[in-house]
């Protein structure tokens, strides 16, 4: 069980495949438009379960509860070491010296 005020993500189908606009991308047309939304449970619920949340902007969003206390799975990808040598570079230019 997983108590109200947690916090939580839930996800929801906002369109269907068949709902979305005729003039999207045929890559986009073939699937459903998806949103993820993270907010405090108002309500006792079991995983999977359709459920309301309160975001911090608080907006009522519903949907199925995913995930409890949801972090972050996303990165940047693989270290450039390019990147740190245009870094220096624009440091350089703008600010003078060696850095």
């Amino acid at each position: 069980m997983i108590k109200k005020n947690e916090w939580v993500q839930v996800h929801s189908i906002v369109l269907t495949k068949e709902e979305r606009a005729p003039q999207v991308p045929e890559d986009t047309k073939n699937v459903p438009l998806e949103m993820w939304v993270k907010g405090y449970l108002t309500q006792d619920a079991e995983m999977g379960d359709v459920v309301t949340v309160k975001t911090v902007t608080g907006r009522l969003v519903e949907g199925k509860l995913v995930q409890v206390n949801p972090t972050f799975r996303h990165s940047f990808g693989e270290f450039v070491p390019e990147i740190l040598e245009i870094d220096r570079t624009v440091r350089k230019e703008l600010f003078g010296g060696d850095f």
